[in-house]
């Protein structure tokens, strides 16, 4: 029998900190723990007032609601799951998040066609992936001037230029990190 908790996460910061959001059950997706956000946040700076946020592999778009609910002006979630995308715009208007943008893309095809950069950039693929040499590279060039690509995975990443290690840590078995442009002041 699942848990009580099953397909549930609980906003940890901001405008709607507490709010318990619902996710659909989707092969791959495995929410970013809330100890790993609080962390994740508390290097961000808690705030995100006026920035432009993309979460890649939205799922259950915790990362993309924490956004929402801590200022930033625009929090774009893709996901390639129909179905996911449907109950985070639910979820989405339920909450009142004007700020969130949501498309139906897998993420290699939306960064080809995205003109916007963006000033954090959330990449949590399904661990069972390796995206990892293109998609760093492809985030690097949506990134904005002092902005961080936040990246989840079932190992240790190490960036390629022009992206450098900012932050790292480990819970379990997530690893997670923290990167920015070598050249701008993050970096």
């Amino acid at each position: 029998m699942p848990s009580p908790s099953a397909n549930r996460i609980r906003i940890i910061g901001g405008a709607w900190r507490g709010r318990v959001i619902r996710f659909l059950s989707v092969e791959g997706l495995r929410p970013t723990p809330d100890r790993v956000r609080e962390t994740l946040f508390n290097w961000l700076g808690q705030e995100l007032t006026g920035k432009r946020c993309l979460d890649l592999f939205a799922g259950s778009g915790a990362l993309s609601l924490e956004a929402a609910s801590r200022g930033a002006a625009l929090a774009v979630a893709v996901d390639k799951s129909r179905a996911a995308i449907a109950t985070l715009r639910a979820t989405g208007e339920a909450l009142g998040a004007d700020s969130l943008e949501s498309h139906v893309a897998d993420a290699q095809s939306y960064l080809a066609q995205e003109t916007r950069t963006f000033d954090v950039i959330f990449a949590d693929p399904p661990f069972g992936d390796d995206p990892w040499p293109w998609l760093l590279p492809a985030c690097a060039g949506k990134l904005a001037a002092g902005g961080f690509v936040y990246a989840e995975a079932g190992h240790a990443l190490e960036p390629s230029p022009p992206l450098v290690p900012w932050r790292r840590d480990k819970a379990g078995q997530v690893h997670y990190h923290l990167f920015a442009l070598a050249d701008s002041p993050a970096g």
